[in-house]
């Protein structure tokens, strides 16, 4: 079984489970909104820590349910 805290994922995975644009990830990524991607080998490869990323997911429920009260 993989650490989820080391585990990285790459970008259509990110995409898919946030559900938003590749625009609006890194609009947030640029705004200090959504946690930075790691630099891999190479200038253009990147993945993000899945649990930072499930990290996130979670605050944006929770700001939704407090909203909804």
């Amino acid at each position: 079984m993989i650490n989820k805290n080391l585990k990285l994922i790459k970008l259509p995975e990110v995409l898919n489970l946030c559900a938003i644009s590749k625009t609006t990830l890194y609009r947030l990524v640029n705004e200090g909104g959504f946690p930075n991607p790691v630099q891999l080998s190479g200038k253009r490869s990147v993945a993000w820590r899945y649990r930072e990323v499930e990290a996130w997911i979670e605050s944006r429920v929770s700001v939704k349910q407090w909203e909804m009260k």
